[in-house]
């Protein structure tokens, strides 16, 4: 039986194909440069170092963040996010956490409630949408820190960060933006939305390499108040047993993944040169066309489904009669189409649609997927449901 063509339906896991530059641009590191990025004056150490500083001035340019040394590089948004959760609270401590979180938030605050810290969760609609009079009561209570997923990985919803940011700060509270599922595909301005911390991932929908990401401090952010997940060589300051107090030194111990960070810059130049907006159109109106199919195969349940304008391109459905797990493999196995099913990591989204603890097949769109794609893969599931 010969194989099915291949439609990559998980963008929402980690983005593919990527752009061609990003692997050339991998591959000249390793080829051309190679060395470590601040640690020596000779010629490629100082070409390594102005590629890391490329990626932080193309982030800052992307999210309009305060100047490029504000951005903080880590391996992943789930790094980005514990640096600011168990860096920044202390027993005592407040924090609202929506519920649509991923579980790179609930497991660290969870192990921060073990320590003392109080946490609350932000009621939703079986949707996913807050409702800013419920987000506006819970700040009564006066937080410390407001986490806000900023678009949901199970159902795409996107949730209005600069209305809670103001919320959040008439009450003296800080913001940490969970931008895992936004990042490239939703228009970002820390400035205007208010945003005191961003985290964001490299491998999703700013087309880098898995083992990139990062932090951006807002321009009020108190970096000193929080405290690193880790110290030791940063090439500055080196006179010094204390670690430097600055930024971006004070979070970035160790030697980087530079050669990652050489396909992050290349990635964020496609993101920068088609523009956030043309490619949230694009994936828009694919989900659109994805959705209108799906509903009308009997059988067929979508979950959690926000309006356009108000979700990234991610889907989520059951069938009636089928586990998430077999309508996975069937549509691999039987139809090339590639999707995630279960909790996907974020077990207080399913219970807040209602999907807990099966969970959903979730398809997610991204820049390279076509109608072709999408109309396949709802023949497919038109196909299982015929079975």
């Amino acid at each position: 039986m010969s194989t099915p063509p291949m439609i990559y339906l998980d963008n929402a896991a980690t983005s593919w194909p990527k752009p061609e530059s990003v692997s050339k641009a991998m591959v000249r590191f390793l080829a051309e440069v190679g060395a470590t990025p601040g640690r020596s004056g000779h010629r490629l150490s100082l070409e390594a170092g102005r590629i890391v500083l490329d990626v932080r001035e193309k982030v800052a340019r992307l999210f309009n963040a305060a100047g490029p040394l504000r951005v903080v590089l880590t391996c992943n948004a789930t790094e980005a996010l514990n640096l600011v959760l168990t860096g920044l609270l202390r027993p005592g401590d407040h924090v609202l956490a929506t519920g649509l979180e991923h579980n790179s938030v609930m497991r660290p605050l969870s192990r921060l409630a073990g320590e003392g810290v109080v946490v609350s969760p932000l009621s939703h609609g079986p949707d996913g949408a807050l409702d800013l009079d419920d987000v506006r009561a819970a700040m009564r209570g006066g937080p410390r820190l407001v986490v806000v997923n900023h678009a949901s990985n199970v159902t795409g919803r996107v949730q209005p960060v600069a209305e809670i940011a103001e919320l959040a700060h008439e009450r003296g509270a800080l913001v940490l933006v969970d931008a895992a599922q936004s990042a490239g595909c939703v228009p970002i301005d820390i400035e205007r939305d208010g945003i005191d911390f961003l985290a964001f991932p490299g491998h999703k929908s700013l087309y880098g390499p898995q083992g990139t990401g990062g932090l951006v401090f807002g321009r009020n952010a108190d970096h000193r108040a929080i405290r690193p997940l880790k110290t030791g060589g940063t090439g500055s300051r080196s006179e010094h047993l204390v670690h430097p107090e600055g930024l971006p030194d004070r979070f970035e111990a160790g030697t980087p993944n530079a050669v990652g960070l050489a396909g992050l810059g290349a990635g964020l130049d496609f993101v920068l040169a088609e523009g956030v907006d043309r490619i949230r159109d694009h994936e828009e109106a694919l989900c659109v066309r994805l959705v209108v199919g799906l509903s009308r195969i009997p059988g067929v349940l979508l979950h959690g489904l926000a309006q356009p304008g108000s979700r990234t391109a991610t889907v989520s459905f059951t069938m009636e009669g089928l586990p998430v797990s077999q309508v996975g493999l069937s549509l691999d196995e039987e139809f090339g189409v590639l999707a995630r099913v279960g909790l996907h990591c974020a077990p207080e989204a399913h219970r807040t649609t209602g999907t807990f603890p099966s969970g959903t097949v979730r398809f997610s769109l991204g820049r390279f997927n076509t109608t072709e794609h999408v109309d396949a893969a709802v023949a497919a599931v038109a196909a299982l449901g015929a079975k």
